[in-house]
């Protein structure tokens, strides 16, 4: 697109190919007979025969890093498209034979009108496998007869197939679309409801009225319009800014109508026209008209030639809306309208947005100095409907030098709301980055040229775009780092034309792909993302024509062989950096290899090659290392990049459209045989050149890498002859009628070669001219894609669709090539294990998570097949287990095989582990569930000795699953085929195989007994495996005691018993087990259960005679004691409910006393005082305050000021009062606690507190809490009745039959 401005060579006469047929530009321009700026040589015929891309390369520019920033040719217009073409040159010698084209982004359709015929295919596959439909025009549509539309028609396709389609990444080509298509200068309307369709119907015309074409004509011309302009508007009404042309188009299908759509056109004169297209016919309805009196910016043109550009405001939106908004650019603002998808179809307008006016901030400022003219040129919208691009055009003077100039920019609005924007915002865009200037001094052009320019959005790289010129040619821009780049694609002349660009759908997760164009006469070509970061150049002060710049009279010579950075290869276009007074300056924005690197690759692969043919090394190891070879690690690694060369080299000989017949090419199986052969031999030259020692010690990962690379090959080496079995097992099969392509490319080992090849095609656009199975065979290194697509698309390989039997087969198939891959790699590993580094920390490719989530998604879709497999015979059944066992073995060892790497990294693993047991226990209990259905069906009528025969068959067929139980540790399945067949040997010999550090299968087996309450079988079996069952016994201590009384432990016996009976949690009894099984403990002990183990426990105490034998019994009774405690508290609280709880439930001693306390009575108050008796010293000293609280409440349940005035009045003697005190909760506390015949454990209470303290003051006596006489000095009827009740305890503690002499304190 940006041409360089060089001085006039008359005598210059271009190379012309007569092979290649004259553009349309070649013709109309007489000047042209001389270009400078094109190369010497020309793009070739498009029907010759045209080799590979890399093919092309010259051998010294031989690599991808060089292929990679230039344009890639894709493939070929169908051969239908190149006759029409050339019979349209025989006829239009003379005259006008150009040509209209276009891309459809969302269905990945090219389209081409020749003449009269219109072509329509997928331009992402080959050109002899895609469906190329040939529709007819009528030739009603065509002005005044004449045939040929040149660049006047656009054109819509409409897909109906699943719009969920549009989101995945795997592309199919359209099977069902309609197209409309609309003519620019007569406004006629065609409409095919199906050009894919069985028995393609007629197509539907809507041409415009003579009244509609006189008024919209007439509609530019008014009084205030000079005479002079009045005429030239009347002489060329045709033009592309003429009042009534459309200028942009857009349609989309109307929800829940049979190939129903809805498209509108915008029209120069400011009208939007909407057409209803169906089976029927179309009908048209002017549905907006914008005001044209007067313009924004000024001049006697008003706003003529606007609106420029329709777009939806969401392009990715599901059809199955209801409404759409869609978006009009005019000469000052984007206006918004919303089209209901319903019979009425109305149009109503949302909002408009000021891009053009006095505000900066809201777009564009205008009435600056030097600005004369703005023109927004055309619009898009990215695919989430976010971002609003538009190109815009300034006319501006430099005062200056008194020169005029244009101004190219690129404005990017987005939306504040980030969704649907409702009318009632005031501001509904903002501006989302400054403004990026293309161009900062163009030449000025005419209005035409600037209104033929169109632009496109969404390429890689992310945020670039690229600008459609009228005169063919094509540019992207990209703004990198505060920094605009321009990259030109610009084929020579007799390629024609750039009609169109779009973008290749991404198999990433991103929706950004490469940039493809389609030319005119030269095919389909790819713009790789590094040739726009590498190749683009800094803005040239340029025009965007193929015309030379304002100033091209100073331009120098171009200079043809100018390098970057020294390792690229010539760029046309970074040549006109240095032709405009080496201004600009081209640098690469990505990084690449240094010299260090390329020095040492260079030399890597000279010394293999002199070691290839001659078998000498010559001190290579020396060599490389002083170039920094081994310095590198990983993929960066210079011997890992050779490996790589060699295993993905691409042969030229199989470049082929062919199809199916690359796959059944000798040579294919040829090649990677010479391959392996040759990865092979450099194997040997590391050996022999000591580079292997120095790799293996210093730089391990990369030779895993180069290893791995062995592997795959292998891999694909397997994988290939299980595509020749396969087809010729087909061949040989009962439907050989089917011709022998058809066989070849049946199959759904087929459709993954296909799928994995065009998501490497789609992601290194070099290889786009590929077949899909070449691309596959030939990148080994990617071998790993195989079993991602697996995982992201398998639905796409194995249709819900199809028959039953179908899905079984194709995923046999696909299991089949899984485990042929992965045990491919595995024998070569083996084979070469000498050749390995130390595999501490590194995990083999077939172990990562990519590969085994692709086996994971066939297994488990195998499994579901098995749980419907009442769909499917016998045969097909067992056919499934089969491959379903062999994948299941191949699954389980990658996941092994990460799992040891991870832990030998230190790495977090549970994730993976929780994982791992899932999976596996999902398909062993799969795989046996189906032994155990064959076994039932197939000896369902045996009656007598059924059980036996049934047993014997289990255990035949199962013994294939026990090697894989017992490796993978998948102890459920080894415990349900030993219970099954009854086998206790078997049972035996698997628990003594599989000792693991906490037991292994036996800890798993006495888990299972123990749930299922056997504990005479339990411990039994324990007396032949006494570590795994002590292991398992710390954790049921219900069980350990039994264990510790067989071996004649009675002291261990005892501290269990107590322990076990003293325990107030449940886990202690019943372990939470891993595994549920029948009859699982779940229930805790009672109290009567407590204390009969208790009994034992003092048994087995006594029985033990330790030392300590004496102490343990009294703790033991001590405990029964408070047990008994516990069972009157039950009796005497009133609630049924709590009763049954503190049944099931050994409270805490402190629990207890105060569950006493809060009961207000006297029994359970003097409960309290028992068990603070039996507990122990240190409880009672270390829980003071609840003893005085158990003081404080024996106080309280008696009446003590009644009693006093009793005393008083009643005049009691010292015998009435004893027995009066006798009665008395304080009395019975005190004689409990502090009498002659009280009972404590250890201690007694007078060590925390005692019941008077003699020395002490009333006064200090009352706030200390010390003895029981200071409590009581705190009670509310001390002051009256004191001496009543220290007389209580007094008595109570002494039992004095008489009150003695002396004085008692009262106060």
């Amino acid at each position: 697109m940006f041409s360089p401005g060089t001085k006039k060579r008359p005598n210059a006469n271009p190379r012309r190919d007569p092979a290649t047929p004259l553009s349309e530009i070649r013709r109309s321009s007489p000047d042209n007979s001389s270009v400078p700026n094109r190369p010497t040589t020309g793009t070739p015929a498009p029907w010759a025969p045209r080799l590979s891309v890399l093919a092309r390369v010259l051998p010294s520019n031989q690599n991808e890093k060089g292929d990679e920033i230039k344009p890639v040719y894709v493939g070929e217009v169908p051969q239908v498209v190149r006759d029409e073409q050339a019979s349209m040159l025989q006829k239009h010698v003379h005259g006008d034979a150009s040509v209209s084209g276009g891309m459809e982004r969302g269905t990945s359709l090219a389209w081409i009108i020749c003449g009269s015929r219109l072509f329509v295919w997928s331009y992402l596959f080959p050109a002899s496998s895609a469906n190329c439909a040939v529709l007819e025009i009528p030739g009603s549509v065509f002005q005044g007869g004449e045939r040929s539309g040149g660049s006047s028609w656009m054109l819509r396709v409409v897909s109906w197939d699943n719009v969920s389609m549009r989101t995945k990444k795997v592309v199919k080509q359209c099977s069902s679309a309609g197209v409309v298509l609309c003519n620019k200068k007569t406004r006629a309307v065609v409409y095919w409801p199906d050009i894919y369709g069985e028995g393609r119907a007629d197509p539907v015309v809507s041409v415009a009225s003579s009244d509609e074409l006189e008024v919209a004509s007439s509609s530019s011309v008014d009084r205030k319009t000079p005479l002079r302009r009045q005429l030239l508007l009347r002489r060329n009404r045709s033009s592309l800014t003429g009042s009534c042309t459309f200028n942009s188009f857009i349609a989309c299908a109307v929800p829940d109508c049979q190939k129903e759509c809805v498209a509108v056109a915008c029209s120069s004169n400011g009208e939007l026209w909407q057409f209803h297209c169906s089976h029927s016919g179309v009908s048209r309805e002017k549905v907006y008209q914008h005001d044209q009196t007067s313009s924004s910016q000024g001049g006697d043109s008003g706003s003529k030639g606007y609106p420029r550009s329709l777009t939806w405001c969401f392009p990715n939106l599901n059809v199955q809306e209801s409404s759409r908004q869609f978006v009009v650019l005019t000469d000052c603002e984007l206006q918004c309208f919303s089209i209901e998808l319903s019979p009425d179809y109305a149009v109503s307008k949302l909002w408009s947005h000021e891009i053009i006016g006095s505000d900066g901030e809201r777009g564009i400022k205008k009435d600056l100095a030097g600005q004369k003219r703005i023109w927004p040129l055309d619009m898009q919208v990215d695919y989430h409907g976010k971002v609003t691009t538009i190109l815009v055009a300034t006319f501006c003077l430099d005062r200056g030098s008194s020169s005029s100039y244009t101004q190219y920019s690129l404005l990017t609005m987005q939306n504040k709301s980030g969704g649907n924007i409702s009318s009632a915002q005031e501001t509904v865009l903002e501006r989302k980055d400054p403004i990026q200037v293309i161009i900062p001094k163009a030449r000025v052009e005419d209005e035409d040229f600037l209104f033929s320019m169109r632009l496109r959005v969404g390429g890689k790289p992310s945020g670039s775009a690229i600008i459609l010129s009228g005169d063919g040619t094509a540019t992207v821009s990209h703004y990198y780092r505060t920094t605009t780049r321009l990259y030109k694609f610009d084929l020579p002349y007799d390629a024609g034309k750039v009609l169109d660009a779009s973008i290749l759908p991404s198999s990433d997760d991103g929706e950004e792909g490469a940039w493809v164009v389609l030319t005119e006469n030269a095919g389909i070509w790819a713009i790789p993302e590094k040739a726009v970061m590498i190749g683009g150049v800094e803005p040239p002060e340029r025009s965007l024509s193929r015309k030379g710049s304002s100033n091209e009279g100073f331009a120098q010579e171009e200079r043809k062989n100018l390098t970057f950075a020294g390792n690229l290869a010539p760029r046309r276009a970074s040549s006109e950096a240095w032709d405009a007074g080496d201004r600009q300056r081209v640098t690469p924005v990505i990084s690449r290899q240094t010299a260090q690197d390329e020095e040492s690759e260079t030399l890597l692969s000279q010394l293999f090659h002199d070691y290839h043919l001659h078998g000498q090394v010559d001190a290579s190891l020396e060599k490389l290392k002083n170039v920094g070879a081994f310095e590198r690690d990983r993929e960066t690694n210079v011997f890992a990049r050779l490996s790589k060369s060699i295993v993905d080299t691409l042969a030229k000989h199989w470049t082929t459209t062919r199809g199916a017949e690359i796959l059944a090419m000798a040579v294919v199986s040829s090649q990677l045989m010479d391959k392996q052969q040759k990865h092979t031999k450099f194997l040997e030259f590391l050996a022999l050149s000591k580079c292997h020692e120095e790799l293996c010690s210093k730089q391990r990962y990369s030779l895993q890498i180069i290893l791995e690379h062995g592997e795959k090959l292998a891999g694909m080496i397997q994988l290939r002859e299980l595509q020749n079995i396969i087809s010729q097992n087909r061949s040989s099969g009962p439907n050989t009628s089917r011709s022998s392509s058809e066989t070849q490319i049946s199959g759904a080992l087929w459709d993954l070669i296909q799928l994995v090849g065009d998501r490497t095609r789609r992601n290194t656009v070099l290889l786009m001219d590929r077949d899909n199975a070449e691309v596959f065979y030939s990148k080994v290194s990617d071998l790993q894609e195989v079993f991602s697509c697996l995982d992201k698309q398998l639905e796409y390989v194995i249709p819900a669709g199809q028959p039953f039997g179908v899905q079984v087969q194709r995923a046999c198939e696909l299991s089949n090539a899984c485990v042929s891959i992965v045990r491919a790699a595995m024998q070569y590993r083996n084979e070469h294990h000498l050749w390995y580094p130390p595999p501490e920390c590194l995990t083999p490719w077939y172990c990562q998570a990519v590969v085994r989530n692709g086996m994971w998604q066939v297994a488990s879709f195998m499994l579901q097949l098995l749980k419907e497999a009442s769909q499917i015979d016998v045969s097909s059944k067992s056919d499934l287990y089969c491959h379903l066992e062999v994948l299941a073995e191949v699954l389980l060892e990658a996941y092994a095989g990460s799992v040891t790497a991870k832990v030998e990294l230190g790495q977090e693993h549970k994730g993976l582990l929780d994982e791992y047991w899932n999976r596996r226990d999902a398909l062993m209990a799969s795989l046996y569930n189906q032994i155990k259905d064959s076994v039932e069906v197939g000896h369902e009528n045996l009656i007598e000795g059924s059980d036996e025969v049934n047993g014997e068959i289990l255990g035949k067929l199962s013994s294939c699953l026990l090697p894989m139980a017992k490796r993978h540790e998948c102890y459920s399945i080894l415990w349900k085929i030993c219970c099954d067949i009854d086998d206790s040997e078997l049972l035996k010999n698997l628990m003594h195989d599989s000792m693991g550090p906490n037991g292994g299968f036996s800890y798993y087996v006495f888990k299972q007994l123990y749930a299922r309450k056997q504990f005479s079988n339990l411990l039994r079996l324990g007396e032949e495996f006494h570590e795994a069952l002590s292991i398992f016994l710390k954790y049921h201590p219900d069980l350990l005691w039994l264990h510790q009384v067989f071996l004649h432990q009675f002291s261990s016996a005892s501290d269990t018993l107590h322990e076990l009976a003293c325990s107030q949690e449940e886990s202690s009894i019943s372990e939470a087990e891993d595994e549920t099984g029948p009859g699982q403990l779940t229930t805790l002990l009672k109290l009567a259960d407590r204390k009969r183990l208790l009994n034992l426990s003092k048994i087995a105490a006594i029985a033990g005679k330790d030392a300590d034998c004496e102490f343990k019994v009294k703790r033991i009774e001590a405990d029964l004691k408070i047990l008994k405690v516990q069972e009157e508290v039950m009796e005497l609280l009133s609630s049924d409910e709590t009763k049954q709880n503190l049944d099931k439930l050994l409270l805490h001693p402190e629990d207890l006393i105060k569950l006493c306390l809060e009961g207000e009575n006297a029994e359970l108050t003097m409960r309290a005082f028992d068990v603070l008796a039996w507990t122990s010293a240190s409880f009672r000293r270390t829980r003071a305050s609840l003893l005085e609280d158990c003081w404080r409440n024996a106080a309280d349940q008696d009446d003590w000021s009644k009693l006093y005035q009793a005393s008083v009045s009643e005049g009691w003697s010292d015998e009435e009062t004893l027995q009066n005190l006798k009665d008395t909760v304080l009395f019975q506390a005190s004689s409990r606690c502090y009498g002659p015949e009280a009972e404590t454990f250890e201690e007694g209470f007078d060590e925390v507190l005692t019941v008077r303290q003699e020395t002490m003051e009333p006064s200090t006596m009352k706030d200390s809490g010390s003895s029981v006489e200071a409590i009581l000095m705190q009670h509310k009827d001390y002051s009256e009745a004191g001496k009543l009740m220290l007389t209580a305890i007094m008595l109570g503690s002494l039992q004095y039959d008489t009150i003695e002499e002396g004085p008692v304190p009262m106060e």
